[in-house]
């Protein structure tokens, strides 16, 4: 009697690339899968404000409005929260681990170094942004 192999491996996570490039021999879009997927989707949370997406309003960030504020301790406080609650709520394919959130007073916004790891892997992912105004 056979006994059934039993092979580990780890989920792989797809997402649409938002460029929306299409690959030349398929004329279909080109995927961003693992790492460059997750990256991809902390990213689009934390820019995305509430009631951008239709019929999922809930899901956002809300960033936006402290970047209107003076700059301060308080406010970078604030930011800090709000981007640790965002992605422990809508992103469940990572165990965050740390937000560092540092005014750039010469270039009138903030710098953002989020550390996580994805869920079953054992290496640490950093992703950098730096958030301004636009207007």
């Amino acid at each position: 009697m056979a006994t059934p192999i039993t092979v580990n491996r780890a989920p792989d996570y797809t997402d649409l690339d938002l460029d929306f490039m299409v690959n030349p021999r398929t004329n279909q879009l080109i995927l961003q899968t693992g790492v460059d997927a997750i990256k991809r989707s902390v990213r689009n949370l934390i820019f995305t404000n509430n009631f951008e997406r239709p019929f999922q309003s809930y899901i956002g960030s809300g960033i936006r409005s402290f970047l209107f504020e003076n700059y301060g301790p308080l406010t970078t406080i604030a930011l800090q929260d709000q981007i640790k609650l965002t992605l422990s709520q809508f992103e469940p394919r990572i165990t965050l681990d740390d937000v560092i959130v540092t005014e750039d007073l010469d270039n009138n916004g903030f710098s953002v170094t989020i550390q996580y790891h994805i869920n079953n892997t054992s290496m640490p992912i950093v992703t950098s942004l730096f958030l301004e105004r636009i207007r």
